[in-house]
């Protein structure tokens, strides 16, 4: 069975954007999307907000902002199968959970902080950390123009092919999807001297010094991807510096950052890394934060 393509809507201009990305990658990949809106009663900023305080007419005010938000992606998306939940309860265990069920969830990156917004401080860091499949963040100002023809999808690679293979299969599906050009960055550093060993040594050598070695690494990390996906055009990217400076280096030709996130828990809970974590605050696309899994060596 296909999962859907899932958005999370609050009423927010960011959350509007969400859903209209998240139709027409829906569209251009050929499967249902589902928009869900998960609310809490609160009779102190309902009133801030300008909204009645009894639980009654926020839930009234909620389907209404559904329906409207709905009826626009329909009327633009005529055929495209559409299905609506609202739901009352925890905002993070709710769109965490509907993650679940989905290809990929999309939110906007940041609500507005009353009644209807769910992104405001680190919630939305809370789902991406716990979320088991992609979470897409778009901000406000997010238009179809930004997918048009000449920018790329960039996705992060690191460490050993298998460290990056679901963030790999992200970008090479949705630039096949979308005839976009996949550029696979690679950053390096110069390790410190004592981390150095003959083996490693030995491997240097052979591919000629460091930065040899990171392009081997990185055409060694692609070629399956080449193979599965002969049509997508990739361009090649290694470059000397942190992994997030490198990224938004390349940020500004990205109709699409892609990033992996490593699952795995601390003492204070899931975290989504530095790199994603500086991608969210400030690449201008949108970011796809793909969660994987750590291999057994």
């Amino acid at each position: 069975m296909t999962r859907p393509i899932t958005a999370g809507v609050d009423g927010s201009q960011e959350s509007l954007a969400a859903l209209a990305w998240a139709a027409r990658e829906a569209v251009r990949r050929g499967t249902a999307l589902r928009v869900v809106h998960a609310w809490r009663f609160q009779p102190q900023e309902a009133l801030e907000a300008g909204i009645e305080g009894d639980a009654d007419s926020q839930a009234e005010w909620v389907h209404s902002a559904m329906t409207e938000a709905v009826g626009t992606v329909t009327a633009r998306h005529r055929d495209l199968e559409v299905t609506t939940d609202v739901v009352e309860g925890a905002v993070v265990d709710t769109l965490v959970a509907a993650a679940a069920d989905a290809e990929l969830l999309v939110l906007g990156s940041r609500g507005h902080g009353r009644i209807v917004g769910f992104l405001l401080g680190s919630v939305g860091q809370q789902v991406i950390a716990e979320a088991a499949r992609p979470v897409v963040l778009v901000r406000a100002g997010d238009q179809p123009s930004g997918e048009a023809a000449g920018r790329e999808v960039v996705v992060g690679q690191q460490g050993d092919p298998e460290d990056s293979v679901d963030a790999l299969r992200f970008a090479f599906e949705t630039a096949a999807a979308r005839g976009a050009t996949v550029r696979v960055v690679r950053a390096w550093t110069l390790p410190p001297v004592f981390a150095y060993s003959p083996g490693s040594l030995k491997l240097l050598d052979e591919a000629g010094g460091l930065e040899p070695y990171e392009k081997k690494a990185l055409a060694a990390a692609i070629r399956p991807w080449r193979e599965r996906f002969p049509d997508v055009p990739v361009e090649e990217h290694v470059e000397m510096g942190s992994a997030a400076q490198v990224l938004l280096s390349v940020a500004g030709t990205a109709q699409l950052m892609v990033v992996g996130r490593r699952v795995h828990r601390t003492a204070v809970g899931a975290r989504i890394g530095s790199v994603a974590h500086g991608m969210l605050h400030h690449a201008d696309c949108p970011v796809a934060v793909v969660p994987h899994a750590a291999r057994t060596r």
